[in-house]
């Protein structure tokens, strides 16, 4: 209350100093009007205070001037509860409940542009509700190795995928007048050393693999923030790197936003000065042992920063540059004049999360079409992943939710509507904690029964039992779908392939339900005959599971990521080894590991099909309960133009959905149609992708790449057509020498697929 009564008593200063409204509070006005306005009111030291947090989660404001607090809030998943204001452990609220929407890789995985939309919309709203300016997230890092930890807040293997689905969850995020912050900016692709890991790659697998997503969010989606990485590039922490901040962010691509630390990701005042850093969160300088009442005016952009502007070694044009975009940030969100409320734990955004998470799960494997369960049949339930939430831990995107219903509860929701009778038997013992930061989830999973005992009353039960559904796979606990570990093999932890080797014995008809954000190797795939990938599915988790497995939902789920046979067939564990080599080399007397992307381009699918190695289950697949069928695919013409619309430098700077515009514009594209008919007898949903490939390219590239999907809805008996264009820039590599993408003359192949394993059809086409 002591606040808003100072902060009302500010702008009422602030009012009765000036005649008329002042131009930094008048909406009307042009952003950059008011910014300027603003920035000409400031102190050095005011400024130098809008630059760094003065608690966890805020940054200050300028009370004598009516600018308030700037608040984040960790996302992506759902609104993080409130802590105390310097510490960690809960702040004790009874109304900061959120609603858990589905992890990134199961949004990936609906491949629906729209369902990203609304999810954006629907957790830009509960952000609003609780007064946050900037939502950190979505992640969009590359899914490089399955044992990434972090794997489960990303959007999956391919940056075509990536870039299409960041765009809409940014704008409806920001439609609400909250930032996203698109995080981390750039190359952390493991969790294990995060902060010591120094990065070796080459321009053209930067700018191919681990860029796009980023420049889509900046250039496409208009992102307001950006979050640094921990690791290192070139030797420079991601939180002040001069290369990847200023040369390429804010240089190659104009990003006028604020770039913000990610908590602890600054080192050093210098080169966070210099080197683009423009809101320092998190690091954890301790001022008190050193006198100061304020530990955060201890901060790299504090003090220390004030003390170089007095000595004249730092450069008031850069401090200006930095203020500028924080209070832009300001006029964007919390200065926008915009009187709506947002809504939180509403009976809209549980049905978002549910449709989202229906449209998410995968149906890896269906055989006789045992799913969806016939009515009225006897299910057994079984696996420690059927009880235990979900939506507690595994690092900062850690919920409290104000429900989660968990699969057993799901299924039995639904038992009723089809006559089912479901038991439950436990099979495994895995993680039973329940906690995060104060976070406490209540439930007591201990269960002090032998590994022998508990498979055998499973097994037991099983024999009497229509359906076996076995809902197991990964959870956030370290070591398994977890910020700041990674994991240590791909293989299911405690014991639960025992434990489906002995229900498939036990009974034909068992069903694997796998939730898990990271692929998992399945040793028993070919002894069961239905599997599906669950992924973590937030607060209607067991609904969304219950509506396909029931069939009160079509499954339309397609893999953001390849399922390896095994972990050597993975492109990083196949050139480095299945143990620790991927960390990279620890330098001599210095703490920092070099890890070389030798990969290159061939990431994920890329790398399968191009080696010719057999995953499990290749990218884009997903199963229904309806079939479709693919007919002859059509090309609008034979060829193009190799000269594009926009060219060599200026191809940086511009969009891809800039460039594709451009082309098709100049009359310089292709289209490709096909007709595809719902062969089946029930209303379902497709996912038809295009591939290119360059058949005789001037430099080594995948066999093929992903670079168009859509998403259609087909009635029993209805054919649609699917057209995608094609334009040159399409067809792009980046020419590392030229620093500027590159296409050539010469022929190219479209595949069309329902997946990177299943082509349908192909055409040729020239390119002049």
């Amino acid at each position: 209350m002591q606040k808003i009564l100072a902060a009302a008593a500010a702008m009422l200063t602030v009012y009765g100093a000036y005649a008329a409204k002042p131009t930094y509070l008048d909406t009307e006005k042009p952003i950059e009007q008011r910014v300027e306005d603003a920035l000409s009111r400031l102190t050095t030291a005011e400024k130098v205070a809008l630059l760094h947090a003065h608690s966890k989660f805020s940054s200050a404001g300028v009370p004598r001037l009516g600018i308030p607090d700037l608040w984040c809030t960790d996302g992506p998943h759902g609104i993080r509860p409130e802590v105390l204001w310097d510490e960690w452990d809960q702040a004790g609220w009874t109304n900061d409940s959120c609603v858990a929407f589905p992890a990134l890789t199961a949004l990936a995985a609906t491949w629906n542009p729209e369902m990203s939309r609304q999810y954006g919309k629907a957790i830009g709203e509960e952000a609003l509700y609780r007064n946050k300016q900037v939502l950190l997230g979505p992640g969009v890092n590359i899914y490089r190795t399955p044992l990434n930890g972090r794997n489960f807040e990303y959007m999956g293997e391919d940056p075509y995928l990536a870039s299409q689905m960041v765009v809409p969850y940014i704008r409806g995020v920001q439609k609400n007048g909250v930032a996203t912050c698109v995080k981390h900016f750039c190359l952390n692709n493991h969790e294990a050393n995060r902060h010591t890991t120094n990065v070796i790659v080459d321009d053209r697998t930067l700018y191919e693999i681990y860029l796009p997503a980023f420049k889509s969010a900046v250039l496409d989606g208009g992102t307001w923030t950006i979050m640094g990485a921990y690791n290192l590039y070139n030797n420079e922490h991601l939180c002040h790197n001069s290369v990847i901040l200023n040369k390429i962010l804010k240089g190659e691509w104009g990003f006028p936003g604020a770039v913000v630390s990610d908590w602890g990701g600054v080192h050093d005042t210098d080169q966070a000065i210099t080197n683009g850093m423009d809101l320092e969160f998190g690091s954890w300088t301790n001022g008190l042992s050193s006198g100061k009442k304020n530990a955060y005016d201890s901060y790299y952009l504090a003090d220390p920063y004030k003390e170089r502007l007095a000595s004249g070694k730092a450069d008031p044009k850069v401090l200006d540059d930095k203020v500028r975009r924080v209070l832009r940030l300001m006029m964007l969100t919390s200065l926008n004049g915009n009187d709506a409320t947002g809504s939180m734990c509403s009976d809209e955004h549980y049905a978002a999360a549910r449709r989202i998470g229906n449209e998410a799960i995968v149906l890896l494997k269906n055989d006789g079409n045992l799913l969806p369960l016939a009515d009225g049949k006897k299910v057994l339930v079984v696996g420690e992943n059927a009880i235990k939430m979900m939506t507690v831990g595994g690092g900062s995107s850690s919920l409290k939710v104000q429900h989660e219903i968990i699969p057993l509860d799901g299924l039995k929701a639904a038992a009723a509507k089809h006559g089912l009778t479901v038991d439950y038997a436990r099979g495994y013992v895995g993680d039973t904690g329940g906690e995060y930061n104060g976070v406490v989830t209540g439930q007591d999973l201990n269960d002090n029964r032998t590994p022998e005992q508990l498979i055998a009353e499973a097994v037991d039960k099983a024999k009497n039992a229509d359906y076996v559904i076995f809902v197991g796979g990964l959870n956030k606990a370290n070591h398994q779908d977890a910020e700041d570990s990674d994991r240590e093999g791909l293989g299911l932890p405690y014991g639960q392939d025992a434990v489906i080797e002995a229900l498939a014995a036990a009974n034909p008809n068992t069903i694997v339900v796998n939730i898990s954000g990271n692929a998992v190797a399945m040793p028993w795939a070919d002894k069961v005959p239905a599997i599906l990938q669950a992924w973590f599915l937030g607060s209607e988790a067991g609904n969304s599971i219950a509506d396909i497995l029931t069939g009160d939902a079509n499954p339309s789920g397609k893999l953001p990521f390849t399922f390896p046979l095994k972990l050597a067939d993975n492109s990083v564990h196949h050139i480095v080894g299945t143990g620790k080599e991927y960390l990279g080399t620890k330098r001599a007397n210095e703490d920092i590991y070099d890890v070389e992307y030798k990969d290159g381009v061939l990431v994920g699918y890329r790398w399968h099909d191009t080696k010719k190695i057999k995953p499990l289950f290749p990218f884009g697949h997903g199963l229904s309960y309806t079939t479709f069928a693919y007919g002859k695919p059509t090309l609008s013409a034979p060829s193009m133009s190799a000269t594009p619309a926009i060219t060599g430098e200026a191809t940086l700077s511009h969009s891809p959905e800039q460039m594709r515009r451009a082309s098709i514009a100049a009359g310089n594209a292709i289209t490709i149609t096909v007709p595809v008919t719902n062969t089946g007898s029930r209303e379902g949903s497709e996912t038809v992708q295009l591939y290119l490939t360059d058949v005789k390219a001037p430099v080594a590239r995948p066999a093929k790449e992903l670079k168009g999907f859509a998403k259609v809805s087909l009635k029993p008996g209805e054919t649609k057509d699917v057209t995608f264009t094609v334009t040159p820039d399409d067809l792009a590599y980046f020419d590392a020498d030229a620093h500027a993408w590159a296409v050539h003359p010469g022929r190219y192949r479209a595949s069309i697929a329902r997946s990177a394993g299943d082509v349908a059809s192909t055409l040729n086409f020239t390119l002049k």
